[in-house]
């Protein structure tokens, strides 16, 4: 089985332009193959060595081999960092997880930002000066404020005073990297909005949240919408009619939350032991109940 491309469809999918092509660079400089928060190069898998210095010493190996299946399928989505510690050689500087990952999908090469040590202040302005850039979708903005907190060691708070921002508008950014690919490509091509990708990573369940997605993409759910599916999943117990009571199934939790949506809180889906259930829509006054029967088209 031939081994895929270091690009893959995600990173050349939020790239600018296609197809990439590469820039002329210095003799000892690996070729340019995009830009997205900086210029970004491919480099081989035997060019780069672990960090000695990183502090995480050990990797949950599912949830590598997850990752590693999602740039199977979707390639990587951002580049992992490094210095050049001596000629054509590379360690890195964040991205770890990313590059062990990459080695058990099986690339070749994997793309890269390529850091002078000295750097820091020159990278703050670069990534700054980008992120003030109006044309920047919210992945990339996520992308360049990842970069400052982790490569200048900022927090939240610092990058949010530097950039005239509020801390929870960096940390909201920030989130949408814990999406998975492609979900984050969603993003990108605009296919789900910022505020349906932040509904969404509320969902702490990846079937839900998969499941969810879907719906947004073929059913047209509002933020709205995929705000209550997310409240039924973390509030289960509320779904049930009582402990002597049967719980909703899952798709049942999905019906209850339409029906919220559509005819209000009241609204209630209820199973009963026989295997059916009922529907139940409670009015407070005659204008409710009008409001009510409105929708219902009576």
């Amino acid at each position: 089985m031939s081994k895929k491309q270091a690009l893959g469809r995600g990173l050349g999918a939020l790239l600018p332009g296609s197809p990439i092509q590469p820039k002329k660079a210095k003799s000892d400089t690996p070729p340019v193959i995009g830009t997205m928060a900086g210029n970004i190069c491919s480099l081989t898998i035997s060019q780069i060595d672990n960090n000695p210095a990183q502090p995480r010493r050990e990797f949950d190996e599912t949830a590598l081999e997850e990752l590693a299946q999602s740039i199977r399928e979707l390639g990587i989505i951002q580049p992992i960092t490094v210095h050049r510690v001596r000629a054509d050689k590379y360690q890195i500087i964040s991205g770890e997880r990313r590059f062990r990952a990459a080695q058990m999908a099986g690339l070749e090469s994997v793309p890269a930002y390529i850091r002078e040590v000295n750097d820091q202040t020159l990278l703050e302005m670069a990534l700054v000066e980008n992120i003030q850039r109006e044309d920047l979708h919210a992945i990339e903005v996520a992308i360049s404020f990842q970069r400052l907190i982790e490569e200048c060691n900022l927090t939240h708070e610092d990058l949010g005073q530097r950039l005239g921002k509020n801390r929870s508008t960096i940390t909201n950014y920030v989130r949408l990297l814990q999406l998975p690919a492609d979900m984050q490509l969603a993003v990108r091509h605009k296919t789900i909005s910022m505020g349906h990708a932040r509904a969404l990573i509320a969902i702490d369940d990846p079937k839900w949240q998969q499941r969810v997605f879907e719906r947004i993409q073929n059913e047209g759910l509002s933020v709205r919408a995929v705000e209550e599916l997310a409240r039924v999943k973390r509030h289960p117990k509320k779904l049930a009619k009582s402990k002597n009571k049967l719980l909703l199934t899952f798709d049942e939790q999905q019906v209850q939350a339409d029906l919220k949506l559509k005819f209000g809180d009241t609204s209630r889906l209820k199973r009963i032991p026989a295997g059916g259930g009922k529907i139940e829509l409670t009015y407070g006054d005659a204008a409710e109940l009008e409001e009510l029967l409105k929708k219902l088209g009576i």
